[in-house]
């Protein structure tokens, strides 16, 4: 299911400089969204999105993949800015293959990790490479270094 079939508001039918889709979007209408790769392979769907509340940023979507039926099934928080909206296709990109996708840090939905952990939180911005590059060590710090 795509956002424009879940708009219960209708706020994004009509002409398309109408509503606020797709910069600004309704976090309800992005719920059940189909998350692919670029080689088309299917990685699953958005079941929630966690907001940073200390900032007021979307921080994870919690993509759900494998299983069947929902039995088996992993939840990943998928960092937001690894995700890219596709509206064309009306569905979300993550740049990440399929197998490597299941080795990723997951869980199940009775066991939700604690998401505010900084060490988490490393582990899931490391593997979806959404870290910023750490900061050289300028000249002057280096000399200081060996001095």
């Amino acid at each position: 299911m795509n956002f424009e079939e879940r708009d219960t508001y209708g706020m994004y039918k009509g002409q398309e400089d109408e509503g606020p889709g797709p910069r600004l979007m309704g976090a309800d209408t992005l719920l059940g969204n189909d998350v692919y790769n670029e080689k088309e392979e299917d990685l699953g769907d958005i079941k929630e999105i966690m907001l940073d509340m200390t900032t007021g940023q979307v921080a994870y979507a919690v993509l759900s993949f494998g299983g069947f039926l929902g039995m088996g099934e992993r939840l990943f928080a998928v960092p937001w800015d690894a995700l890219t909206l596709d509206t064309v296709n009306k569905r979300f990109m993550l740049n990440v293959d399929k197998e490597r996708l299941e080795t990723a840090p997951g869980f199940d939905k009775d066991h939700w990790p604690d998401m505010a952990d900084q060490s988490w939180r490393d582990q899931i911005e490391s593997f979806y490479e959404t870290r910023p590059p750490m900061e050289q060590p300028t000249t002057e710090q280096q000399s200081h270094r060996t001095h």
